[in-house]
């Protein structure tokens, strides 16, 4: 089997990795060509281009270098269309991966899929129409994708979520990693993000929320895993908090899910890292905000009620978010507060996510690879 395959940043790198180790398991033979990062290149991928070139995130930075990655963009697909694979599968990314797909479909009928579902089903569900002519079938993440990308005439496959294969920390590490920080057990964990506008933006409200917490918590130890590259910015961000947070950087899949697991509530951006603390069992309040436009535009074009991973997965409305204007210290101290008292109501959201998200069953690169040989077959 030949298999042409793409990915354009570290967690499609990963998932990526995780796939072809999946094939290799699965299939005799098999052999890679595309782009992708260390981890696929682990597993045999020889790069047409550095992963890099094609890992742009924001709409000025795809602007300011928009003429490169559209010649990157058709030399991948001049790549695909000569090697002639059974099979292209482009890994995230859509702003690349869906430009190659088009034109190699332009030009011939190599099988293409998809890995990891768009976000349809929160906010425009037109890109599925736009997607099936020329993707045959996705990969998605999550359990209730599915319909969304078949209605639009796509075959899609549940494949499991990859945090169900994240390490978790034992009783060991837990130990060790309290013992490490000289942790109590009123412990916050906070989490800002690691965009440099994510942590500009919400570090003074969540420093605000931290002050309101201790009022009434005075013994509160604050911990905030580091994203690396962001150390110096984090550091000038909390300089002022009333509570010093203990910040926490390099921190390895076990050494995070101690973390989580040490704190008896998060206070966590929007995004994946919810699903990581449902990993780890540690109760969480989610808060997020962004520009004036940006609210405007989400707010006008959302369809759902929540951004919340666990919430959306578990079919609940247990975590508490504080979205947009929503985003104030007041509103997210009390809820935390509550949380951190009586955290019973997560407590089987929690499970039931990482129960439908594929833990206990067979890892989900393998699934994907399945998937993926189904398809052709």
């Amino acid at each position: 089997m030949r298999v042409f395959i793409t990915a354009g940043e570290a967690s499609g790198d990963r998932l990526g990795a995780a796939l072809m180790a999946g094939l290799r398991d699965l299939s005799t033979g098999v052999s890679f060509e595309g782009v992708g990062g260390p981890l696929m290149q682990g597993q045999g991928l020889s790069p047409l281009f550095p992963m890099s070139d094609i890992n742009l995130m924001g709409i000025t930075e795809i602007l300011s270098r928009y003429r490169f990655l559209k010649r990157r963009i058709r030399e991948t697909a001049e790549a695909v269309i000569a090697a002639k694979p059974d099979v292209l599968i482009t890994v995230d990314l859509p702003e690349f991966s869906l430009r190659v797909a088009k034109l190699v479909k332009a030009r011939s009928d190599i099988r293409v899929v998809h890995y990891v579902a768009p976000t349809v089903w929160a906010w425009r569900p037109g890109r599925a129409a736009k997607m099936a002519a020329h993707v045959d079938q996705v990969l998605a993440l999550l359990p209730f994708e599915p319909p969304h990308m078949e209605a639009a005439g796509m075959r899609c496959d549940f494949v499991g979520h990859p945090v169900v294969t994240e390490p978790v920390a034992d009783r060991a590490d837990l130990g060790a990693f309290r013992d490490a920080h000289g942790l109590g057990d009123d412990v916050l964990c906070v989490l800002p993000g690691s965009r440099r506008s994510e942590i500009q933006r919400l570090a003074p409200v969540f420093g605000e929320v931290v002050r309101a917490l201790h009022q009434g918590r005075p013994g509160l130890q604050v911990i905030l895993p580091v994203a690396t590259g962001r150390e110096t910015m984090v550091e000038e961000a909390v300089a002022g908090w009333r509570v010093p947070p203990i910040l926490l950087s390099g921190l390895d899949a076990r050494a995070k899910s101690a973390a989580f697991q040490a704190s008896r509530a998060a206070l966590a951006a929007s995004g994946t890292v919810s699903l990581e603390l449902a990993a780890a069992g540690c109760p969480m309040v989610i808060a997020y905000d962004m520009g004036w436009l940006s609210r405007q535009i989400i707010g006008w074009m959302l369809l759902t009620d929540t951004v919340t991973l666990v919430n959306l997965v578990s079919e609940t409305r247990a975590v508490p978010e504080f979205i947009g204007d929503m985003c104030r210290p007041g509103p997210i101290a009390a809820a935390l507060g509550q949380v951190m008292e009586d955290p019973g109501a997560q407590v089987d959201a929690m499970a039931a996510t990482m129960d439908r998200l594929g833990r206990g069953g067979e890892r989900p690169g393998l699934r994907a690879a399945q998937a993926v040989i189904d398809g052709l077959a």
